[in-house]
C-alpha cells in the first residue's frame, strides 16, 4: 500500500494566491522562491551630492520657473500651479460617440505642486516632526479648499529618479479632478459592498484585525498604524491607517495630526535604513471623496495612505511588472509577514544622523 504524505500549509514555504478585498483582485505569492527577507551582498550606491540651494532648480526659493514666474523665498511649504498641468479647469466636450467602443468625456481640473521644505537635500524623514506637521496641516488645507468644488483630490508622492521625480527637492503634487479616478472608483465600490454585507468599514476592521495579529505591523502609536498589507503587490508596500474612523484627511484632530507626523517620520526613516539610501516611493492618499458627494453617506470609507516602493534585494535591484504581471496579474516572491519583519526590526534612527552623529 502506498503510504499518503500530508503537508500543512505555510504561508512562508508554499505559493498561494492572496485576495485584495479594497480592489477586488488577487495577488499570487511565490513564498518557495523566497524564503527569508534578502541577506546577501547590498549594494550600497555613492551618497547623492544634491545642493541645499541651486537657482536652476524650479523649486527652490527665489528660483525661476519655466513660466518665468519667480518662487518667493519662502521658509516652509510652497504650494503653486503646475507648469505642466495634465488636468486644467477648461475644457472642450467631446462630440457624441458614433460608436459604444469609442467613448470620450471632458475632463477638468486643476494641478498643483507643493514643496514641503525650503531646502533640496532634506526628505521627510530628515525633517523636524513641527515641520513634517506644517506639511500635514497645508495638505489638509488644500483637501478642504479644492474638495469644495472637486469630486476627487489626489495628494501623491513620486520620491527619487526610480519613481520619475525630475526635481531633486522634497515635494508632492495635488491633481484635482471633476471625476473619480479609476483606483478611487474601485474603492469607493468595494469598501460600500464591504459595509452592506458586514456592517463595517472595511478598513477598519482590517485595522482592527491587524492590530491582533501583529504579524505584519510595521510601527504603530496612539492614533495609526502602519502595516504591510496581507494583500501587498510591492515588495516592501505599506498601508498607513488611523485606528479611529476618519472620512478625510481635513477631518484629523490636532493630536492625530502630531501623530501623523510622528508615524510617518518613523516609516520613512525605516524606509532609507533598509538600504541605507534615499528610498524611492510612491505614495498617495485616499479619503472619502469630496464636491457633491460631500452630502452623501460615505461612512463606508477609511482614511488611508498607501505606500508603493519599488526596492526588492537592495538599493540598485527592484521589483519590474512585466510578463506574468501585465498578461496575468501581480505576483511577489516576498511575503508581506517576511516583509513587515524586516522593517519593524530597523532602527529609527535616520542612518545618515548617526553617521554623522547629528541629534534627530
Amino acid at each position: 500500500m502506498e503510504s499518503t504524505t500530508t503537508t500543512t500549509f505555510q504561508s512562508s514555504e508554499h505559493q498561494h494566491i492572496r485576495y485584495n478585498p479594497l480592489r477586488n483582485e488577487w495577488v499570487l505569492v511565490s513564498a518557495h522562491r523566497m524564503k527569508r527577507p534578502w541577506g546577501g551582498q547590498l549594494e550600497k550606491l555613492p551618497e547623492e551630492d544634491i545642493p541645499r540651494y541651486d537657482s536652476s532648480n524650479p523649486l527652490c526659493p527665489g528660483a525661476r520657473r519655466a513660466n518665468g514666474e519667480v518662487n518667493p523665498v519662502y521658509e516652509g511649504t510652497f504650494l503653486f500651479e503646475n507648469d505642466f498641468p495634465a488636468l486644467q479647469p477648461d475644457s472642450v466636450e467631446p462630440g457624441p460617440s458614433e460608436h459604444p467602443l469609442f467613448r470620450a468625456e471632458s475632463a477638468r481640473g486643476v494641478c498643483k505642486v507643493m514643496c514641503f521644505h525650503p531646502w533640496s537635500d532634506v526628505t521627510l524623514p530628515l525633517m523636524s516632526l513641527a515641520e513634517i506637521r506644517v506639511v500635514i496641516d497645508k495638505w489638509a488645507e488644500v483637501l478642504e479648499d479644492l474638495g469644495s468644488t472637486y469630486p476627487w483630490v489626489q495628494i501623491f508622492e513620486n520620491k527619487g529618479t526610480m519613481m520619475g521625480c525630475s526635481n531633486p527637492h522634497p515635494h508632492c503634487q495635488i491633481w484635482a479632478s471633476n471625476f473619480l479616478p479609476n483606483e478611487a472608483k474601485t474603492e469607493d465600490q468595494t469598501q460600500k459592498q464591504h459595509q452592506l454585507k458586514h456592517g463595517v468599514s472595511m478598513l477598519v476592521e482590517y485595522g482592527q484585525q491587524e492590530i491582533l495579529r501583529k504579524e505584519r505591523l510595521v510601527v504603530e502609536n496612539e492614533d495609526w498604524l502602519v502595516v504591510v498589507p496581507y494583500w501587498a503587490v510591492w515588495p516592501y508596500q505599506t498601508l498607513l491607517i488611523p485606528r479611529r474612523h476618519v472620512l478625510r484627511l481635513q477631518d484629523l484632530s490636532d493630536q492625530e495630526r502630531d501623530s501623523l507626523a510622528s508615524i510617518m517620520k518613523r516609516l520613512l526613516t525605516k524606509y532609507d535604513n533598509l538600504f541605507e539610501i534615499s528610498f524611492p516611493y510612491s505614495m498617495g492618499w485616499h479619503g472619502a471623496p469630496t464636491g457633491s458627494h460631500l452630502g452623501e453617506d460615505c461612512s463606508h470609507w477609511q482614511l488611508h495612505a498607501h505606500y508603493y516602493p519599488p526596492l526588492l534585494r537592495s538599493a540598485t535591484v527592484r521589483k519590474f511588472f512585466v510578463g506574468y504581471e501585465m498578461l496575468a496579474q501581480a505576483q511577489r516572491d516576498l511575503t508581506p509577514e517576511q516583509a513587515a519583519e524586516r522593517l519593524r526590526n530597523l532602527p529609527e534612527e535616520h542612518y545618515k544622523l548617526k553617521q554623522t552623529g547629528t541629534a534627530q
